[in-house]
C-alpha cells in the first residue's frame, strides 16, 4: 500500500475541525517528521492558525491557505501577553472560525494550553486537545540520551527554568535530592543560579549534563559537560534559546554511543 493510499484511509477516520471549535495541538520539538497524524490533519482543516515561535515554519506551511497569527513570546523581548492570545482565540472562535491553536511541544507540558483550555471552556466553547512530542524527551532522545535507562534511573524530571523572577522558583536543591535526572525547560539566563542551587543540594559538580539548542532542527547545537561546567560552557559557545538541558546519570550514556557509532564506522 501506498503512502499515499494510507494517509488518505487515515484521514477519513479522523475527526473534523468545526467552525466554531478551536483544538490546542502541539508541533513536537521542531522537526516536521515528528508531528502527529491528527495534528496534520487539523493544519489542512484549519481556516485560521495562532501559533508560537517555536513552531518551525515548515508545519505552518502546511496549514495552506489559514489565515495565521503569529503569537510568539521570547524572554527579554516585547511580545504579546497570554491574556491578549486567550481573548483572540475566542475571538476568533465566536466568529464561527475553524482554529488551530499550534504550539511547540506539547501544549500542556510548559506550554500553557491548560490556562487556554480552562478560558475556553469557561466561555462555552468546544475545543479539543492533540498532544505533540515534548522537547524534554524528544530532544534528548534525538541526541543519543535515553531519558530512562534501567539501572540508571527509575524516574525523570521534567522542571521549568523560566520563571518570573527567582522569587517564584523550583526547590532545585529538593530535586538534586531525589537523584534522579532532571530535564530543565529554558531557563538559560539563570542556568549558573539553578546549577549552583542542584550542587548546594548535593548534586556533584561532576554530575554528567548536557545542553541542546533548537532541538531536531538543522539549528541544533549540542554540547556535553559536568554540571559544575555546563552553565559557563553554554555562554561562552554563544548557545541561545530555546534550549534544554539534562542533569544526571543518563547523559553519560551518549558518550558510550557516539564511541559505538564511531567504531563500528571505521
Amino acid at each position: 500500500m501506498s503512502v499515499e493510499t494510507t494517509l488518505s484511509l487515515l484521514q477519513s477516520r479522523m475527526a473534523r475541525l468545526e467552525p466554531g471549535h478551536v483544538w490546542l495541538a502541539g508541533a513536537g520539538p521542531g522537526d516536521p517528521g515528528c508531528l502527529t497524524l491528527d495534528v496534520v490533519s487539523a493544519l489542512t482543516q484549519a481556516d485560521v492558525v495562532v501559533y508560537d515561535a517555536l513552531v518551525d515554519p515548515a508545519v505552518v506551511a502546511i496549514a495552506e491557505g489559514a489565515e495565521l497569527f503569529f503569537v510568539g513570546k521570547r524572554g527579554g523581548k516585547l511580545s504579546i501577553t497570554q491574556a491578549e492570545i486567550t481573548a483572540r482565540l475566542i475571538e476568533l472562535a465566536k466568529a464561527g472560525r475553524k482554529v488551530l491553536r499550534l504550539k511547540g511541544g506539547d501544549p500542556y507540558v510548559f506550554g500553557r494550553g491548560g490556562e487556554e483550555a480552562i478560558a475556553l471552556a469557561r466561555e462555552g466553547i468546544p475545543f479539543r486537545y492533540l498532544p505533540g512530542i515534548t522537547s524534554g524527551l524528544a530532544a534528548l532522545g534525538n541526541i543519543g540520551i535515553a531519558p530512562t535507562m534501567r539501572g540508571l534511573n527509575k524516574a525523570v524530571i521534567l522542571a521549568t527554568g523560566q520563571t518570573a523572577d527567582l522569587g517564584d522558583e523550583l526547590d532545585w536543591r529538593a530535586l538534586a535530592a531525589t537523584g534522579q535526572p532532571i530535564v530543565i525547560y529554558m531557563g538559560l539566563k539563570i542556568l549558573a543560579h539553578i546549577t549552583g542551587e542542584l550542587m548546594a543540594g548535593g548534586l556533584p559538580a561532576d554530575t554528567p549534563a548536557a545542553i541542546v539548542m533548537a532541538a531536531t532542527t538543522p539549528r541544533q547545537r549540542v554540547h556535553a559537560a559536568t554540571l559544575g561546567a555546563i552553565a559557563g560552557d553554554a555562554e561562552r559557545l554563544g548557545f541561545e534559546s530555546p534550549v534544554l538541558t539534562a542533569v544526571g546519570r543518563i547523559v553519560s550514556m551518549r558518550a558510550e554511543l557516539l564511541a559505538l557509532a564511531d567504531r563500528a564506522l571505521k
